[in-house]
């Protein structure tokens, strides 16, 4: 079994409050399941007005596949436009 993980950090223009920018961080996290099956939760920063911190896993049988999965994601997360990749980390793991 391969688990694939990517870690994102996010900046978040133009919230107003940290509900704003929890309501924005939930919209992407429901999308990325939507999609692509990936499991998503905001795993830091929850208190910052302009930054989010994202952790995705994705459980499949191959490597190649997951971090595909995994770089598409993070594509659509660029192309939005709205919210800017400070940061990111893909890795893969054998269990």
């Amino acid at each position: 079994m391969i688990v694939s993980m990517i870690q994102i950090i996010l900046k978040v223009p133009g919230v107003g409050s940290v509900k704003d920018k929890r309501r924005v961080v939930k919209s992407l996290k429901d999308r990325l399941w939507r999609r692509f099956k990936l499991s998503a939760a905001e795993v830091d920063l929850q208190d910052s007005l302009s930054f989010a911190q994202i952790g995705g896993a994705l459980v499949s049988n191959s490597r190649t596949f997951g971090e595909a999965v995994l770089n598409k994601a993070l594509k659509m997360i660029e192309d939005e436009g709205t919210i800017v990749i400070q940061d990111v980390q893909i890795h893969s793991e054998e269990f």
